[in-house]
């Protein structure tokens, strides 16, 4: 995770864009969720992209798996397997797109907090 602080620590500094410590921990989180995905359910490599775009993080993951990602159906007795739930649930959008080989998805952090309190930052529309 010492990249991904460094990323943001280098926004902050050198492009002056402010990083609350929300999108911080909200970022690592989406990126280890993400990672662990494709190295744990792809057969091959897998690669993350960071970029700045709107005053969000987009983290981007590509890898080789054709099975789209899918929300498991509700089971208070799973332990585990949660991990696209709770980047849905801290991204302000997630975006989904199949490859000519894999796929690649895109979940958005902002980057400062929602004065209106949606810890996503999502805003209503």
């Amino acid at each position: 995770m010492a990249l991904i602080r460094s990323f943001l620590t280098e926004v902050q500094a050198v492009h002056g864009l402010p990083v609350s410590a929300r999108a911080m921990g909200m970022v690592q989180l989406v990126v280890r969720e993400t990672v662990t995905n494709a190295r744990t359910y792809a057969p091959g490599p897998c690669l993350l992209t960071l970029e700045i775009n709107q005053g969000a993080v987009e983290v981007t993951v590509w890898d080789s798996s054709t099975t789209l990602p899918a929300v498991g159906a509700m089971d208070p007795s799973r332990v585990g397997q949660h991990g696209l739930e709770i980047v849905l649930a801290v991204c302000q959008t997630f975006r989904v797109h199949r490859e000519s080989v894999g796929q690649r998805i895109t979940a958005a952090i902002e980057l400062v907090d929602d004065l209106g309190g949606d810890p996503a930052g999502r805003h209503p529309t």
